[in-house]
């Protein structure tokens, strides 16, 4: 880990394990659980899916922390919002060692925070010799959609599908969800914002499926644990959802954060949007 990444980690050890907490775990009803038994449960599924506040640094530690417990326990597939589908070939350079951090930053496209947020994962995948997914679709195909709606990607040439989740991308715009972004954004964008969205949701839920069904079928016993904004996975909608479309009989957790003035009560607005929610001090600092 980089100099400053540990400097903020060690403050937010100190700070959460001193009398005024930096953050407080709830269950979807709003009741404290503890770090411990909260692993204990999502050793038990099949997918985590872990939603962050991207410059939150309680959530990037957490999930550093969750993913060194659950490999304690389990054959852990990593992946990501964070890296897209046709960088798969070079984080797998990286991982192996054929290519140096700063070859993969050159030829990958990495989040502006990267550095401190996410490489300590990518690299403990490297460690330990673990699978990391890149499971996003390409910006540009998120930006067609944007722009064109979904049926603009049926005119895609093959060896570009293979980029984005399977065709035709089923859609419900009635999804609680894809309306709040509608109403955020007081229409602007129309209607194929939350599209954009979605073909997001599908991909990376089609990148985890296929993860998990691969090292299935080789009767390994796994757990995928995908980092992605909390946004992508509240409230049970997102990439969940066309993950239970894919299969519904798998084991499923989610992990939320938020950010309260008072984290002694869970917020009312806070409860239910996921299966764990990590509720943050607001004054807390920013990775970027």
């Amino acid at each position: 880990m980089k100099l400053l990444h540990v400097f903020v980690l060690f403050f937010i050890v100190n700070l959460a394990l001193g009398q005024d907490r930096a953050f407080v775990i709830y269950n979807a009803k709003g009741k404290k659980v503890s770090y411990k038994k909260m692993v204990k449960d999502l050793a038990k599924a099949d997918v985590v899916l872990f939603g962050e506040l991207h410059n939150n640094p309680i959530a990037h530690w957490l999930q550093y922390e969750v993913t060194k417990s659950l490999a304690e326990k389990k054959k852990l597939i990593l992946a990501a919002e964070m890296l897209e589908r046709d960088n798969q070939e070079v984080l797998n350079d990286y991982l192996s060692g054929k290519i140096d951090e700063k070859q993969l930053d050159s030829l990958a496209r990495l989040w502006p925070n990267y550095t401190t947020d996410y490489a300590p994962l990518v690299d403990f995948a490297k460690e330990h010799k673990l699978e990391f997914v890149a499971a996003n679709v390409p910006r540009r195909y998120a930006h067609q959609v944007y722009k064109k709606g979904l049926e603009s990607l049926d005119s895609l040439p093959e060896d570009e599908k293979k980029w984005i989740a399977k065709l035709p991308i089923a859609y419900d715009k009635n999804l609680p969800g894809y309306q709040k972004m509608m109403e955020m954004m007081g229409g602007h964008g129309g209607e194929n914002l939350p599209k954009a969205q979605a073909v997001k949701d599908a991909t990376m839920a089609e990148s985890i499926y296929n993860a998990y069904e691969k090292a299935v079928k080789t009767n390994e016993e796994v757990e995928v644990i995908h980092y992605n904004g909390a946004y992508h996975s509240d409230n049970y909608e997102g990439i969940l959802w066309y993950l239970k479309k894919l299969n519904p009989n798998l084991e499923y957790r989610t992990i939320s954060t938020v950010s309260q003035e008072n984290i002694k009560e869970l917020l009312e607005e806070n409860k239910g949007k996921a299966d764990y929610i990590i509720c943050v001090d607001e004054d807390m600092t920013t990775t970027y």
